[in-house]
């Protein structure tokens, strides 16, 4: 996906613009949902706060790289009004700013995610790439290595949603049927937020060394947590995409055309 940059904010490649003023609400949106009550995420030495909900939207409503901005800016502002919740310090927004881009490489990639398009250029998507890094720097510390049952697990489940969102969202999203686009709005949610955490584990890894056998343990714990937060932010998203549609405001993954996939 090619993103241009305009006066009135990015434009993807097939004409849809996102403007910067409803980027920038919403990027405060986010800093707000560092102030809601905070749980500890067990093992992991993080917290789940609002905010963990609304990253996965930030790519979702305004793609890859307008909704990263939008976490990263009211990440970083969220991690000063609210350090309970920053776990890693102002650096904590890094999280989230990978959950956006993952979820927003998710709704608005293109199928196949792997491809050579019209001009020879090989194409693959961004979440892809996010997944590869991630188990990559899982894998280069040692605890890593010894409790690599996580990534097989969690990292695999979080690449069937990734995988499984970027063949199938599209048309879900388009789709009349509104059980389909909560389970586009869960596939993406759910891809992004393991994207996300495959930055986070890292940074736990380096900083707090939790033992391999709670790593072990984490396997089954974690695909279930984000989960529920991905289902959290499916039963906020719906019904906030519609409204905004309904106003008038762009957001949303663009609708796919005939003989797209491959030219982006």
């Amino acid at each position: 996906m090619k993103i241009k940059k305009t006066p009135q904010g990015s434009t993807v490649s097939n004409g849809k613009k996102i403007h910067t003023a409803v980027a920038a609400v919403w990027a405060a949106v986010v800093a707000a949902g560092c102030l809601l009550p905070a749980f500890p995420i067990w093992g992991t030495g993080g917290t789940f706060s609002f905010a963990n909900v609304l990253n996965p939207l930030s790519g979702i409503l305004f793609g890859p790289l307008a909704g990263a901005l939008c976490s990263a800016a009211g990440g970083f502002i969220g991690s000063f009004i609210a350090p309970h919740t920053a776990w890693l310090g102002p650096g904590t927004f890094i999280i989230g700013t990978v959950t956006a881009f993952t979820a927003g490489c998710i709704a608005w990639g293109r199928n196949p995610p792997v491809a050579v398009n019209g001009r020879g250029s090989f194409v693959i998507n961004g979440g892809i790439i996010i997944y590869l890094i991630g188990t990559i720097l899982w894998f280069t510390q040692e605890i890593g290595r010894s409790a690599a049952i996580y990534p097989v697990v969690v990292y695999g489940l979080g690449f069937i949603s990734l995988a499984a969102g970027i063949i199938f969202s599209g048309k879900m999203f388009a789709a009349k049927k509104r059980i389909l686009n909560f389970l586009a709005f869960f596939l993406c949610a759910f891809g992004g937020l393991i994207g996300g955490a495959t930055v986070g584990n890292f940074f736990s890894l380096v900083l707090i060394k939790q033992p391999s056998e709670v790593w072990t343990v984490l396997a089954i714990y974690a695909p279930v947590e984000r989960a529920i937060f991905a289902l959290a932010a499916m039963l906020a998203g719906y019904p906030l995409l519609a409204g905004l549609k309904k106003m008038g405001i762009s957001a949303g993954p663009p609708e796919e055309t005939e003989g797209e996939n491959n030219e982006n």
